[in-house]
């Protein structure tokens, strides 16, 4: 049997959609996008400059314009949507945080108690003795 941490049920509970979108934030903010797009940005530019047969875009590249355009107008409330997420995410964490909080605090008010307890028998033991050791003079 295993335990499931906060996180577990957490992503248990996202949706297809949910999963998505954190799937395009993290894909959109990696190294490896930055790195392609840019490949891809000087292969067109190189296409349509040094184009032997025909300019599909000619400088100042509209559809490749065009086309970030509409990359950033999706991309964007994708990426918000991961973002939303991520923040319930940070306040469950909390919560449950919280919780472990308060029942470390209670095991070790617990503790002290016990120890207080022990403390205060061993005393009373010494004080006995003590005193035995004096009626015994």
């Amino acid at each position: 049997m295993s335990i499931k941490t906060w996180l577990d049920k957490h992503k248990e509970n996202l949706t297809y959609g949910q999963r998505f979108a954190d799937a395009v934030a993290n894909g959109m903010g990696s190294w490896t996008f930055i790195i392609l797009q840019t490949i891809f940005v000087i292969i067109w530019m190189a296409l349509n400059v040094v184009g032997f047969i025909q300019h599909w875009d000619v400088y100042p590249f509209i559809l490749l314009n065009l086309i970030f355009s509409t990359q950033a107008a999706y991309a964007a409330p994708i990426i918000m949507m991961s973002q939303n997420r991520q923040g319930e995410r940070d306040r469950l964490h909390a919560m449950e945080d919280y919780k472990t909080n308060v029942e470390a605090k209670q095991e070790i008010e617990l503790l002290q108690i016990q120890l207080n307890k022990i403390e205060t028998e061993k005393l009373d033991k010494i004080i006995t003795i003590l005193e035995e050791m004096k009626m015994n003079k």
